[in-house]
């Protein structure tokens, strides 16, 4: 059963890559897993992405660029505050200004870097380096 369609997604693209694949179908389809998808796009660790609809409940289909050496969700989804991004950053990714926390603002799903030139928090959805 699934109860988690973005922790599902995360695992699958973590297992992808480790396996070598250069494609990976996410299946069910969500909004939220589509703009993480975005986010990750945008930072270069994965490639194009496209929405398939098969009559249940959708799909995603991922271009793989070998860039994820690990990704995963934050369970729970801590809520942050603007000037607590490093020691979070600390605990989940292994380097300095190495990786990406993703996280959801009232403007949209964002990486911390975005947060903190807008000056905003949100809650901690996943991470990826």
């Amino acid at each position: 059963m699934l109860n988690d369609p973005l922790a599902d997604a995360m695992t699958i693209l973590r297992n992808a890559e480790r396996a070598g694949k250069t494609e990976a179908t996410l299946t069910p389809a969500s909004k939220l897993v589509g703009r993480v998808l975005k986010v990750m796009q945008d930072q270069g660790y994965i490639g194009p992405f496209e929405y398939q609809d098969d009559g249940r409940g959708g799909l995603y289909k991922v271009t793989l660029v070998g860039q994820i050496n690990n990704c995963g969700v934050i369970k729970p989804r801590y809520a942050i505050q603007k000037d607590e991004f490093d020691a979070w950053e600390s605990r989940f990714l292994p380097g300095r200004d190495m990786g990406s926390l993703i996280l959801t603002t009232t403007g949209g799903v964002i990486d911390q870097t975005k947060a903190k030139e807008a000056g905003t928090g949100g809650r901690l959805l996943a991470f990826v380096y």
